[in-house]
């Protein structure tokens, strides 16, 4: 939150603000104000949201080439000018360039054009410091940092027992995250599609899952799946993306999800919920190679043919290896002395947080 900028300028202390959206998400957001100034959006009534409006390409963000309405974040597709998350966005952006320095837990080999883009803008310096968990991994197990957890919901770790006994890239995890919610019905949809694949597959369903209702699936789909998946209500998900038995992530696009599906050389299936999930699909699927994206309005055909595809056929395998290659880069950009992101930390260190000119101004 940006309050913290008229505390620290208030005590003379730098200011580092942490984004924690990608690259191209933040990007998106800072245009928000000229979104509105050129007519794009409030949109003009609620049949704006499914006459093919959404497609339209913005040709004039830097370091977004092609990207349309749809896949930028959420908070745009509204009728109401005086909406909260729009102008609460507008807000943060604007408030932003008053920091001393701006990072953000991404990588430049993976984000270049994105981050180039955020240092034409006039801001504070931006800083791709990530991944961070490749710099937390440097830490000694030992130390006191590494007992701090930020999960919202208790971790059932008895799913890594049954992951060792799954052979290499045969399990599909399915997570949404930790607030997306959906209907029953699609709860359904994916249930079938899923069960259709005749794939195995691993389940966090959190109890709100679904809106308004319990995330009950049908007894029929438990027993057909029985001997090859796995529900659970929460799981530790670096983890599980990192053991040798996940082959594919059936995701909501969330950043933390989507970084540490890269940084496991995992692919994706990205079904994105709000904010900039729709931005990280568009990269993860049109930029990256390493995703196939669902229709907001699923269908367990579809379910079924991209599961299939994801783990048995030739496009899986081709996003695989980029996936692959993605994680080689992202753990070279954050290992020292040379790594990109390695760099920017101590960068941000010693010209920024331990700067005399900053703490003087």
């Amino acid at each position: 939150m940006s309050f913290t900028v008229d505390a620290a300028e208030e005590l003379g202390v730098p200011e580092v603000l942490f984004w924690t959206t990608s690259a191209c998400g933040f990007l998106a957001y800072l245009h928000f104000r000229q979104l509105i100034d050129k007519g794009y959006t409030p949109l003009k009534d609620e049949s704006y949201f499914t006459n093919g409006y959404l497609n339209t390409v913005i040709d004039w963000i830097p370091g977004m080439k092609g990207i349309r309405l749809s896949d930028i974040p959420s908070f745009i597709r509204t009728t109401n000018p005086d909406d909260i998350m729009l102008n609460f966005v507008i807000s943060e952006t604007e408030r932003s360039k008053r920091a001393s320095a701006i990072i953000l837990n991404t990588y430049r080999e993976l984000e270049q054009e994105a981050l180039d883009a955020l240092t034409s803008l006039l801001l504070p310096p931006v800083y791709s410091i990530g991944h961070l968990q490749f710099q937390l991994n440097q830490i000694p197990e030992n130390d006191s940092i590494m007992r701090i957890g930020s999960n919202l919901w208790k971790e059932e770790t008895e799913c890594i027992d049954w992951l060792d006994t799954k052979e290499p890239n045969s399990v599909v995890y399915v997570n949404f995250g930790s607030i997306t919610v959906m209907t029953a019905n699609q709860l359904i949809e994916f249930a079938w599609g899923l069960a259709n694949s005749k794939q195995t597959f691993m389940w966090v369903i959190r109890p709100d899952l679904v809106v308004g209702d319990s995330a009950i699936l049908p007894p029929e789909f438990v027993t057909e799946t029985k001997e090859r998946s796995l529900l659970a209500s929460w799981c530790p998900q670096e983890q599980v993306l990192n053991h040798p038995a996940i082959g594919g992530f059936l995701t909501h696009s969330g950043w933390n999800s989507t970084l540490e599906s890269i940084c496991g050389g995992v692919p994706l299936i990205c079904w994105p919920f709000f904010a900039e999930q729709q931005t990280n699909c568009r990269y993860s699927c049109r930029e990256w190679g390493i995703g196939m994206e669902i229709d907001s309005n699923v269908k367990r055909e579809e379910v079924e043919v991209l599961v299939r595809d994801l783990m048995v056929g030739e496009k899986g395998q081709e996003m695989k290896l980029k996936a692959l290659e993605l994680k080689k880069k992202a753990k070279e950009a954050a290992t020292g002395p040379v790594g990109s992101s390695y760099v920017n930390l101590e960068k941000l260190i010693t010209h920024v947080l331990l700067s005399p000119t900053i703490r003087s101004t």
